[in-house]
């Protein structure tokens, strides 16, 4: 295209693309914001009260540069944390913790930690629902596996079997968490197959 006095348009500045950088920390947001969706939806139907956990953190060092305005400048966590989300279902208290993987056919057991698996394993002794929330991104599939299934990989895994679980594996055991509108990831539904099992 040529402006009227003939001359073609010539960009002031060539930027180069910036390339995005994978960040591993936000790996999960996609599957937590969907959560937190679903959270906010279930208490606004009366249906579930069940919430995201803060980490507990030390606060080292704040700026104050003026009351109003103050930044924490430093700080670290207290202890590790448990699980992502805990509330109440149908008289049942839940704990669970999710995960996302952009990988197609497992997924790794070293997304977990050992005391998250301690904390369950306390919960479910109590009687509480306890499970692992698995989102394969690249296959917006998603999966409620359960904290039985859990014990045994992880058992296993720090024995020195599997580091890993396979994709075919968490069909098999796991209940599929159905994609819908309102909410978006609706996992209850899949609570309540595994609470009729």
């Amino acid at each position: 295209m040529r402006y009227p006095n003939g001359h073609s348009y010539q960009p002031t500045s060539k930027r180069p693309k910036k390339r995005v950088q994978d960040n591993f920390a936000k790996r999960g947001m996609r599957l937590e914001d969907m959560i937190n969706a679903a959270n906010n939806w279930y208490n606004s139907k009366d249906l579930a009260v069940i919430h995201k956990k803060p980490t507990p953190i030390q606060v080292v060092k704040v700026d104050y540069p003026k009351r109003s305005r103050a930044v924490i400048k430093e700080a670290y966590y207290r202890q590790a944390s448990t699980t992502d989300y805990n509330g109440i279902y149908k008289g049942y208290y839940i704990d669970f913790e999710a995960k996302q993987t952009n990988l197609v056919k497992h997924f790794p057991l070293r997304n977990i930690h050992d005391h998250q698996v301690k904390h369950m394993a306390a919960c479910d002794k109590q009687g509480g629902i306890c499970f692992l929330l698995i989102y394969f991104k690249s296959l917006d599939s998603c999966y409620l596996y359960p904290f039985s299934e859990l014990k045994i990989a992880w058992d296993n895994y720090q024995n020195g079997g599997k580091s890993q679980l396979s994709l075919e594996h968490i069909q098999q055991v796991s209940y599929p968490v159905q994609s819908g509108f309102r909410p978006r990831l609706d996992y209850l539904k899949a609570v309540d197959q595994m609470l009729n099992r």
